[in-house]
């Protein structure tokens, strides 16, 4: 009796020959997101109008979302039994549009067979992508703090790969593995591109350092079955805050996809610019709830903050922010003083989260108000402080500050109508930052972080 061939398997054969990986599991997601990215536009270049042919095998979610892409190729994807892709479950990655529950009988089109996935299988992510001109696979492996992204294109790896999903999908189901057979065949020959493997991690470093610190692929939960009301309603906020943040990344890409194009006009490539900033600051406000319902529900082990140039931090973020208020109608305003020493912070998580500060700041002020962001030392500490102000210096009536507790993640604005992180999630990330939070109406909102 031959062994079962489960996904890990195949992630194992991926990972022989390389170092063990030394990220996290956040850092990890954020590599698996940008690794998409550079994957898809790679397959779909700039100015190609014909949809490419082509095979992909996703686990444990559907990965690709490019539609141009999705067009053209023919899915299979593992998912678990308990994961309703058709009614837009909590940890689909794709627009509700595209999310069509496979049918194994109906000879309607769907845009990929979804197979049951295996307890044995784990829940770590796959794809492999098979075109004439391109193979790739790509994966996450390794333990917890240990994690590494896994990419593939050589035929020996790919040929092996191949095999072995064939002889699972004869053990599981026979009929789709002849399926996926016909499919690669029809592709024709397969060329092998020694090129892609020397492109992939180069696009891979620029989409990282453009990407939104917040932008990541959450792992799958498993199902809630506590009786705990509180711990009901922090799983359901974080089901939709990833609902809310996945057709907005997708929609970003697609935005991002136009704008590398040089024969649009002026006006519309100004339009686009304001569609993905929008994007990127719901994104990041978003993923800010999320990590405030993580927060609530596990607080973290105290973890090693790191210095943090938080002068400079601020001075790249401005031109962002400055934008972000122009909208409103809100002048920015920094005033730093001079020579400041570093803090002791967690920079990745450190950016998003200065970005929450200033939404919470500045929401409700009126038009015609000003922001004003001062950094300045505090003994052991550096103070930061925001106020909004109107235009004669006197600190702004905000009315964003009058608002009622939905729970301890959020708040409702009844002056506004918005949605925003309570006093006591702000107060809580912050502590994780190590940040401490001041905040008195009327009088702005103020944060003192260590010394490095």
């Amino acid at each position: 009796m031959r062994a079962t061939i489960t996904l890990q398997t195949l992630q194992a054969r991926m990972a022989e020959g390389l170092d063990t990986g030394r990220v996290d599991d956040a850092t990890a997601r954020r590599l698996w997101w940008a690794a998409l990215e550079t994957i898809q536009a790679e397959l779909l270049p700039v100015g190609t109008h014909t949809p490419p042919r082509g095979v992909w095998i996703a686990a444990p979610l559907p990965a690709l979302y490019d539609p141009d892409l999705l067009a053209g190729f023919e899915g299979w994807v593992w998912t678990p039994d308990q994961l309703q892709l058709n009614t837009g479950g909590p940890s689909a990655l794709l627009p509700p549009d595209r999310l069509h529950r496979a049918d194994q009988n109906s000879t309607t089109s769907s845009p990929y067979q979804r197979l049951s996935l295996l307890d044995s299988d784990g829940l770590d992510p796959l794809l492999i992508v098979i075109t004439a001109e391109r193979q790739v696979a790509l994966a996450l492996h390794g333990d917890s703090n240990r994690r590494q992204l896994l990419m593939r294109s050589d035929p020996e790896t790919l040929g092996a790969l191949l095999a072995m999903l064939d002889q699972r999908l004869q053990d599981q189901a026979p009929e789709q593995a002849m399926a996926l057979r016909r499919a690669i065949g029809a592709l024709g020959p397969l060329q092998s591109s020694e090129q892609f493997g020397q492109r992939f991690w180069p696009g891979l470093a620029e989409r990282l350092a453009s990407m939104a610190p917040s932008l990541t692929l959450q792992t799958l939960r498993e199902p809630d079955t506590s009786n705990d009301p509180a711990e009901a309603e922090l799983s359901l906020l974080e089901a939709i805050t990833h609902e809310v943040r996945t057709p907005l990344a997708t929609i970003r890409t697609l935005i991002r996809s136009l704008l590398r194009r040089k024969d649009l006009p002026a006006v519309v490539m100004s339009r686009l610019q304001q569609i993905d900033s929008e994007c990127t600051e719901q994104i990041d406000r978003f993923g800010l709830i999320f990590h405030a319902a993580e927060l609530q529900r596990q607080p973290p082990p105290p973890g090693d903050l790191a210095r943090t140039d938080l002068g400079r931090m601020l001075k790249d973020l401005a031109p962002g922010w400055e934008q972000q208020l122009q909208r409103r109608g809100i002048t920015l305003q920094l005033d730093l003083s001079a020579n400041l020493p570093a803090v002791l912070s967690d920079p990745g998580r450190l950016e998003p989260m200065l970005g929450g500060l200033i939404d919470r700041s500045s929401r409700g002020l009126p038009d015609g108000a000003q922001l004003l962001i001062q950094l300045r030392p505090a003994g052991a500490r550096l103070k930061l402080h925001l106020r909004g102000q109107v235009r004669n210096g006197r600190a702004a009536d905000n009315t964003a500050e009058r608002t009622a507790e939905l729970g301890p993640v959020l708040s409702w604005n009844p002056g506004t109508g918005s949605l925003q992180l309570s006093q006591g999630a702000t107060r809580r990330l912050l502590a994780s930052l190590g940040g401490r939070l001041i905040q008195q109406r009327d009088r702005g909102l103020t944060v003192f972080f260590p010394v490095a």
